[in-house]
């Protein structure tokens, strides 16, 4: 016979374990019920061992036996490997298996897999598994659950849908994504993907259309390029750098001019949907700004999202922090490359408000 597990051509026999006596595949190393190393010193080859009363122990009686075989498959937790679901201990690594799973058979070729475990068909390569499980009753407080978890918010701010990720990865989408959206048309169909990586959380934007975004809990570091989610309006940061000096004039003839402020080493822009920019607001060493639906330097009267007060930008010898002053909505960053996201923090993706849970 061929073993399944061994390349096609390769011819297997069996071999009785010289402790049980318990009849295994010859490319296996363990006995699948004892455990035991099928060495020299413990093996046999059939006929398998027959204890003193005469019965044998380990050997099918022919077809009737087979007709017995549940239709179950066994992984071991150790190596991974198929294991006879009859049989307590893994024969190619020893280990005693617990964990029996479901067979489910391939939607593409029609291989079996195990549910919950394989992800991908082994034949044919076909998603067959999920990463995330969903849970769309809430988990209370006192409810304790291990892996990364990940909360949809409803416009209460309140928790609606739990996702854990179970693979320690997911991606985030309007397609064929692991946490699926397919009515938010703000989602591209690979949105965003999320890795868990040595006990954190990260981020990472996938070429979206309308780009990921988290919402900051400290004061952050503008960089240029930076684009700011400040309640319904778009702006980017960038840097002008420091204007040269004026000549002197030949007659020595002073010009005119705004004193204050003397520079603008940096400006805000006001980004339409097409991103080309509708307003602008400069900025000077020295000199905050506050941004607000009512108080501010810089207004949008007609934003109802955004605060009256909602986020200021501090100046800091020539560097620049965009501070969250206090808003109901909060302010958000667009993500570049890979973001961490930590417990309680909370991140855009498309029109769905997603929060941190558990790491």
């Amino acid at each position: 016979m061929t073993s399944p597990s061994s390349p096609p051509g390769s011819e297997s026999t069996k071999v009785a374990c010289g402790y049980c006596g318990h009849d295994n595949d010859s490319l296996v190393r363990f006995c699948g019920e004892c455990g035991k190393p099928l060495r020299a010193s413990s093996a046999r080859v059939q006929p398998a061992y027959t204890p003193a009363g005469g019965v044998r122990t380990g050997v099918s009686d022919g077809p009737a036996a087979a007709s017995e075989v549940v239709a179950e498959a066994t992984r071991c937790r150790k190596c991974g490997s198929s294991v006879d679901a009859t049989e307590p201990f893994c024969a190619h690594c020893g280990t005693k298996v617990v964990d029996k799973v479901e067979v489910g058979a391939c939607a593409e070729c029609g291989s079996t897999y195990a549910r919950g475990v394989d992800l991908f068909c082994s034949r044919c390569g076909y998603r067959v598994g999920e990463r995330v499980s969903i849970q769309t009753k809430i988990i209370g407080s006192n409810m304790r659950a291990s892996g990364a978890r990940l909360a949809l918010l409803d416009e209460r701010g309140e928790p609606s849908k739990m996702f854990t990720l179970d693979r320690g990865e997911a991606v985030v989408g309007r397609g064929e994504a692991d946490i699926k959206f397919e009515f938010d048309v703000y989602l591209s169909p690979l949105h965003a993907r999320i890795d868990l990586k040595e006990g954190q959380l990260w981020l990472r934007d996938l070429g979206s259309r309308n780009g990921s975004w988290v919402f900051i809990d400290e004061p952050t570091k503008l960089v240029d390029g930076d684009l700011i989610l400040v309640g319904s309006q778009m702006l980017r940061f960038r840097r002008l750098g420091y204007p040269g000096p004026h000549p002197p004039e030949a007659d020595s003839t002073r010009r005119m001019g705004s004193v204050v402020p003397p520079v603008d080493v940096a400006v805000l822009e006001q980004l339409r949907a097409d991103e080309s920019v509708r307003d602008s607001f400069h900025l000077s060493p020295g000199r905050n700004a506050m941004l607000g639906r009512e108080e501010g330097d810089w207004i949008f009267p007609y934003d109802q999202t955004m605060s009256s007060k909602h986020a200021e930008i501090v100046s800091e010898d020539i560097e620049f922090f965009v501070h969250d002053a206090g808003s109901r909505n909060g302010v958000a960053m667009a993500v570049r490359g890979d973001r961490e996201i930590k417990k309680t923090q909370r991140f855009l993706l498309g029109d769905q408000i997603m929060r941190v849970e558990n790491v």
